[in-house]
């Protein structure tokens, strides 16, 4: 018998591995295995393929958002991340899903095809204001992942254009995509200074070995 049990609301841990009810059951997105218990299908969540992942296994304390959020995912790539928020939040939550790289949308709408939480938009998160048509006025909850320089401007004005004070998010931060130069513990420390103008940052966690030289940050608005 598979040793179970919740971590989260919504994230399960199952022989030692992540797992999210599948809100599509049997349909995987990216190749993940599928297990069936007490008659409920649930995904396993490779912690290699996902940054919130590796987080939750390098000792999360919080996952910041649950069932029926509105969340705003930055740099969503081709939505394997995205699919397990969605598990999460459910059928009553909404996940916005901005992504920049014309190939990267197109697998994006293939996974958002059969999951109606998900909406794919093809948008630079430089720019929110592009996008504001496609949200509602607040966001519940910011997730980013933008591998560029202005990481955490990306975050701030999305944050400023979308979240009220006391809205969560989280960031992803690499920093070889900020200054290759530096040392990563440098470009960290710069960018925790940074985020401290806007936000109380509620904890930080090294992504290693899963992703090297990111840090990831929870955090909420002041």
């Amino acid at each position: 018998m598979a040793k179970f049990k919740e971590l989260f609301p919504g994230v399960f841990e199952i022989d030692g591995k992540l797992a999210t009810k599948n809100l599509i059951p049997g349909k995987s997105v990216y190749g993940e295995k599928r297990v069936t218990i007490d008659e409920v299908e649930y995904r396993f969540w490779d912690p290699y393929r996902s940054k919130l992942s590796a987080a939750i296994k390098n000792g999360l304390k919080e996952l910041q958002f649950n069932e029926s959020a509105k969340v705003l995912y930055l740099g969503a790539a081709n939505g394997t991340t995205p699919s397990h928020i969605s598990d999460i939040i459910g059928q009553d939550g909404e996940i916005f899903c901005v992504e920049f790289s014309q190939r990267a949308m197109r697998d994006l709408i293939t996974v958002s095809e059969s999951r109606p939480n998900m909406f794919p938009i093809l948008a630079d998160a430089r720019k929110p204001e592009s996008y504001a048509k496609y949200l509602p006025k607040k966001i519940d909850f910011i997730y980013q992942d933008v591998a560029q320089r202005d990481q955490v401007r990306i975050l701030e004005i999305n944050s400023d254009r979308y979240q009220e004070s006391g809205s969560r998010s989280m960031l992803a931060l690499k920093s070889q995509s900020i200054d290759a130069s530096k040392n990563p513990k440098e470009v960290f420390n710069d960018a925790s200074l940074e985020l401290e103008k806007n936000f109380e940052i509620n904890q930080s966690i090294k992504l290693e070995p899963y992703d090297k030289d990111h840090m990831f940050f929870t955090l909420t608005r002041f």
